[in-house]
C-alpha cells in the first residue's frame, strides 16, 4: 500500500514549494534546504518541461519535391537516352561548353550506355553465346510439347499435297 502511495507522489519541483527553499536558504536551514532537495527528483525530465517531437520522416522523394529539383541522373540507358544525349550534342554544337552543361543539369543523360536487348548480360558475352543458346534466353514462355496427333497431320497434309499435285 505505501509503494502504490509513493508511486502516485506528483513530481516534486520548485515550484511545489514555492518560496519555502528561498526562506530556507536566506534563513540559513542547512536542514531544511537539504530536505527540500533530497525531495527533487533525480530525473532531468521530471524538472524541465519537454515537448514531444514529431519526427518527420525525411525522404530523397519528399526532399525533390520541396526544392523543385529534378528526377535523378539515371544510371542505365534506356530509348528516351539517345534522344536526349543528341539534343545536349546539338547544344554543345551550338552553344558551346556552357549551353551543353546547362541542359544537362535540366535534362542530365544516363551514366551508362549498356547494348540493349542482352538480357542484362556484357556484350562480349552475349555476342559470344551460340545463336541456340542466344534465342533460348530470348524465349519468355515455356516450350510447348509436340501435338499428340502428330502422326495424323502429317499423313493429313501429305495426303492433301498428293491431291493437290495431281489436280
Amino acid at each position: 500500500m505505501q509503494i502504490e502511495a509513493i508511486n502516485n507522489i506528483s513530481t516534486i519541483s520548485e515550484l511545489t514549494f514555492g518560496t519555502g527553499i528561498n526562506h530556507a536558504v536566506h534563513d540559513g536551514r542547512r536542514a531544511d534546504f537539504a530536505l527540500l532537495l533530497s525531495m527533487f527528483s533525480n530525473d532531468v525530465r521530471d524538472n524541465t518541461p519537454v515537448e514531444q517531437l514529431e519526427t518527420v520522416e525525411i525522404t530523397d522523394q519528399t526532399l525533390r519535391k520541396r526544392f523543385d529539383l529534378q528526377s535523378p541522373q539515371p544510371l542505365q540507358s534506356d530509348q528516351s537516352s539517345y534522344q536526349i544525349s543528341a539534343q545536349q550534342a546539338h547544344q554543345f554544337h551550338h552553344g558551346g561548353l556552357a549551353s551543353a552543361k546547362l541542359a544537362h543539369y535540366l535534362v542530365p543523360e544516363a551514366l551508362v550506355y549498356l547494348p540493349e536487348q542482352t538480357h542484362n548480360l556484357p556484350e562480349e558475352v552475349y555476342h559470344n553465346l551460340s545463336l541456340h543458346q542466344q534465342r533460348q534466353m530470348g524465349t519468355k514462355e515455356p516450350k510447348k510439347l509436340m501435338p499428340f496427333d502428330l502422326y495424323n497431320q502429317l499423313i493429313e497434309a501429305q495426303r492433301t499435297y498428293q491431291i493437290r499435285a495431281q489436280a
